[in-house]
């Protein structure tokens, strides 16, 4: 399995699609920074045009250095339209085989931004957009590359301690490979941003900040009693 690496390891090139229109000095395009919040997240927005109408799909998703891979049914719509390439001209163009464009987007939410007026409520938050042509993985071994590495990117190490997919399952889903070429990252922190007449008005203003917290594993039912809490759990 062959990973393409940018010609640049510190950031990614800006383009027209990732220059934000507004609230320019949020965006950033650091590989590092960029890398981070999708690791973090859980879970991704795949957006991507069906019938001429615009569909966005909420799904789990993993990282392997340069590449976000997505996985579902071989059924499923969107990885048929993927595997078909989806009618788009770029697609078409493109030497690397069909695929579908897609906009595929991540959120973490950081704080609730309170402000003395309305206009100025906000959240502070972490988020990155990739735009790209999606293409199925068909190589074996980058299946299963594709597939541990959304089980461990929601739990680390969760791939060496669980079944691996048979061939039935294997047959049964379906693997998009999505490369981080065209990428942001957009970041707000801070307080407020009231209006300097605002300020005397007598209204709470500040941060409340969120954060994400794991509680004590439940045991399954049937769960052998044998079986103790592994260390990678332990470790949440």
């Amino acid at each position: 399995m062959e990973i393409a690496m940018p010609e640049s390891t510190a950031a990614y090139q800006p383009t027209p699609r990732t220059v934000p229109t507004r609230a320019r000095e949020r965006a950033a395009y650091d590989r590092e920074l960029v890398h981070g919040i999708l690791d973090e997240a859980y879970v991704c927005h795949l957006g991507f045009v069906r019938d001429g109408a615009p569909v966005v799909l909420p799904t789990l998703y993993g990282r392997v250095d340069e590449r976000l891979y997505v996985h579902g049914s071989t059924g499923s719509r969107p990885l048929r339209m993927t595997a078909a390439g989806g009618g788009t001209e770029r697609a078409a163009e493109s030497e690397a085989g069909p695929g579908l464009a897609v906009c595929l987007t991540v959120t973490l939410v950081d704080g609730l931004v309170l402000a003395r007026s309305a206009f100025h409520h906000s959240i502070n938050y972490r988020s990155v957009v990739v735009h790209g042509i999606a293409r199925q993985v068909t190589d074996p071994e980058e299946r299963r590359t594709a597939l541990d590495a959304i089980v461990d990117h929601v739990v680390p190490g969760r791939s060496y301690d669980s079944r691996p997919a048979n061939a039935r399952e294997l047959a049964a889903t379906a693997v998009i490979r999505l490369d981080l070429d065209e990428v942001s990252a957009k970041v707000r922190t801070g307080g407020p941003n009231d209006d300097p007449e605002d300020l005397s008005l007598p209204h709470w203003a500040g941060v409340v900040p969120l954060a994400r917290g794991y509680g004590a594993p439940v045991r399954s039912d049937d769960l052998d009693p044998a079986i103790a809490l592994p260390d990678y759990l332990s470790a949440l």
